[in-house]
Parts: C-alpha cells; sequence; structure tokens
C-alpha cells in the first residue's frame, strides 16, 4: 500500500510534538521574517534560536540557497524537515553543520529520524538575532542588566550596547527568556 504524500500542512504539527519530545521546553514561531526569507518555523530553546525549514514531498529546493544564507545570519542553530523522497538527497543542499530531519508516514503515522544532528552555526550574528527582538522585549533585557532605558533610541543602537556589554552567552539565554514570553495578544 502506498501511503499519501505529505504536505507541510501534515507535517507541522506532529513535528511540533516530536520535537517537544526530544527537547523539552520549547516554543515555536512560525513564518517569522529572517532577512530576506521567512522561517517556516524558529524553535526557542533555553539558550539558543534554531531555524527550521520544511520541504515536504511536494516541494522542491529551488529556493533552499537562499533560504539558508538568509537562516544562518539569524539562528544557532538550524534544520532542515524533509519529506522522505528528499531525505537521500538533502545533505547535498545545506552545509554541514545544519541538522536533517526526514518525515515519513508509516501505517498512518507521522515518522521523523534523525539523519543529522545541527551543529553550532558558524555564521549566525548575535546582533542579527537580536533583531528578532521587539522593543519592549529590549526594554526587559536593558533592566535586567541594569543599563539605561534608551528610550528614544533604535532596536540598532540598542541592541550595539547590549552586545559591548553584556557577554554574548548570557544575551542568548535572555534572548530566548523573551521569547518563551512573547505575548501575540497585546498587539
Amino acid at each position: 500500500m502506498v501511503e499519501k504524500v505529505l504536505l507541510d500542512a501534515d507535517i507541522r504539527e506532529p513535528l511540533f510534538q516530536y520535537l517537544e519530545t526530544y527537547y523539552g521546553k520549547v516554543r515555536f514561531l512560525e513564518e517569522k521574517v529572517t532577512g530576506k526569507a521567512r522561517a517556516d518555523v524558529v524553535m526557542v530553546l533555553p539558550d539558543k534560536v534554531c531555524g527550521i525549514e520544511i520541504k515536504s514531498d511536494a516541494d522542491s529546493y529551488a529556493r533552499l540557497a537562499a533560504q539558508v544564507k538568509n537562516y544562518d545570519r539569524y539562528y544557532d542553530e538550524n534544520y532542515l524537515v524533509v519529506g522522505s523522497t528528499h531525505a537521500h538527497h538533502a545533505a547535498e543542499h545545506v552545509p554541514e553543520y545544519w541538522g536533517i530531519i526526514s518525515v515519513e508516514l508509516i501505517k498512518g503515522t507521522v515518522d521523523f529520524y534523525r539523519i543529522r544532528e545541527a551543529a553550532p552555526n558558524p555564521k549566525a550574528k548575535i546582533k542579527s538575532k537580536m533583531s528578532l527582538l521587539w522593543k519592549k522585549e529590549f526594554s526587559h533585557i536593558l533592566a535586567e542588566n541594569k543599563m539605561p532605558k534608551y528610550a528614544q533610541k533604535s532596536k540598532k543602537f540598542i541592541a550595539e550596547k547590549l552586545i559591548e556589554r553584556v557577554p554574548e552567552e548570557i544575551l542568548h539565554r535572555q534572548i530566548s527568556e523573551e521569547l518563551f514570553e512573547r505575548d501575540y495578544t497585546i498587539y
């Protein structure tokens, strides 16, 4: 019996359940603008933020090179989640530090297999990652680090000041905390 072709919509919810089981504390932000691309999923973990690009069985690799370039600026780690039709060639399309997860339908159940774990992204830029934050979230981080409010300053200015004065490993944790607490109902 031939299983049906998995589409992006068939993959997302089971993927979220799989990643929650694997990582524990996690938050997902969907369709996040990432430079000139749109990340399918941003996975927030306590100490890092990961980009996830989904290529279902119905997708092609046509835009992936440009997506990889954008993801690499913003996220601490990146994953390519591929339908089983792409699994054998996925590694040819992403750098070796990208993780790869294969997804297929087995006896009516969506199943995941880690082809490769993600490694730290050597091209990630903390300043780009900080651009994902809202101004209110910057205010919380400034207060937590006992820094001035910089009320009339840009996000770019504030990011530069934080990078100058706060160790990067602390900023990674604080960025994750803010993204975990993000409340979309206030806007």
